[in-house]
This record gives C-alpha cells, structure tokens and sequence, in this order.
C-alpha cells in the first residue's frame, strides 16, 4: 500500500509545481521571487539588544 502522492504548488501562484523550475511553476514565478528578494522585500525580523549592551 503506497501513500497518495499530494499535489505541489507553485510558491507564487498556487499552480502546480514544474520540476523543472521547482519550486515553481514557470520561470516567470521564479523571477518574480527573484526579484522580491534582490529587492529586499523578503526580511528576517531582528530583534536589537538593549543600548546597555555596547561593547564601548
């Protein structure tokens, strides 16, 4: 007994995924993500140390 396989999306636009351009669905997604984060769109929140903490 095998498990179903599930469906992969594009990480854009909800299509399905191509191997080829995995883990999208077309060259185009894949530069629109691209271009988020040449952009700087896509962050990781930082959390400061309090001003107490300087090295100085």
């Amino acid at each position: 007994m095998t498990a179903p396989q599930q469906r992969r999306t594009c990480a854009n636009c909800d299509r399905e995924m191509v191997a080829e351009y995995r883990p999208f669905c077309s060259r185009r997604c894949a530069d629109v993500d691209l271009g988020r984060w040449l952009n700087e769109r896509y962050t990781i929140p930082a959390i400061e140390p309090p001003d107490e903490w300087d090295d100085a």
